[in-house]
C-alpha cells in the first residue's frame, strides 16, 4: 500500500448524512492505493473553525501519522480563505497535503498549490456570502409583506399561562422566590406578572 491517509467527511445538518462522501472516499484511496488509516464523519458548519473531528485529523497530522488528507472537495475541509489557508499552512508545515476527490492536490509547497488553495477557498468565502445576503433579502421582502420574526411584544406565552396561579399565591402571602420555586418560573417571571396586574 502507499501513503497513510484519513479521510475527513463533513455534512452541514442533521439530515444529511456522510455516507456517500465515505464511500466515495474509500473507492478513490483504493484507486490511488492509499493506505486508510482512519475516517473522521462530522456534522458541523463548515464556517466554523473549531470543528471536533477535523480536529482529531490534525492531532494525527501533528503527531505525523499520516502524510495525507483525502475530502471529497476542498469545501468540506474549510469554507473561509483564513481558515483553509492557516490549515493548509499547519499541513504543510507536517509535510501533508489535502487531496481533493477530484484530484486537486493543495500542497502549499507548489506555486500551484497556493493558487488553487486561494482561489478555491475564495470561492467557498463567495457562495456563502452569496446565500447570506440572499437570506437578508427574503427576511427584508418578508418583514415589507408584515411578516414578524421573533418573539413578539407583548406575548408572554408561560408569564400569562401561570398569572392567575401567581396572583393567587401571592395573595396568600407567598414569597416571590417561593412562588417561582413551586410553579418553575424565574423569580423575575414572578414579579414581572405581579408588577403587571397591581
Amino acid at each position: 500500500m502507499g501513503q497513510r491517509a484519513a479521510l475527513y467527511c463533513r455534512v452541514s445538518t442533521a439530515d444529511q448524512s456522510c455516507d456517500r462522501q465515505e464511500r466515495d472516499l474509500l473507492a478513490f484511496a483504493e484507486r490511488a492505493r492509499y493506505d486508510v488509516v482512519a475516517v473522521f464523519k462530522e456534522t458541523a458548519s463548515g464556517s466554523k473553525d473549531d470543528r471536533v473531528e477535523r480536529g482529531k485529523v490534525l492531532t494525527l497530522v501533528r503527531a505525523r501519522q499520516i502524510g495525507v488528507v483525502l475530502v471529497t472537495e476542498p469545501t468540506r475541509w474549510g469554507r473561509s480563505t483564513t481558515d483553509l489557508l492557516s490549515t493548509l499552512q499547519e499541513l504543510e508545515a507536517c509535510g501533508v497535503s489535502v487531496i481533493a476527490q477530484t484530484g486537486l492536490q493543495f500542497d502549499l509547497r507548489s506555486p500551484q498549490g497556493k493558487l488553487f488553495a486561494s482561489l478555491m477557498a475564495a470561492l467557498a468565502e463567495f457562495e456563502r456570502d452569496l446565500l447570506r445576503e440572499r437570506i437578508r433579502s427574503g427576511v427584508a421582502s418578508a418583514q415589507e409583506r408584515g411578516v414578524k420574526f421573533g418573539r413578539q411584544p407583548g406575548v408572554r406565552v408561560k408569564a400569562d399561562r401561570y398569572q392567575a396561579r401567581v396572583l393567587i399565591l401571592r395573595e396568600e402571602g407567598c414569597s416571590y422566590r417561593q412562588i417561582a420555586r413551586d410553579l418553575g418560573l424565574s423569580k423575575n417571571t414572578v414579579m414581572e406578572i405581579v408588577h403587571r396586574n397591581r
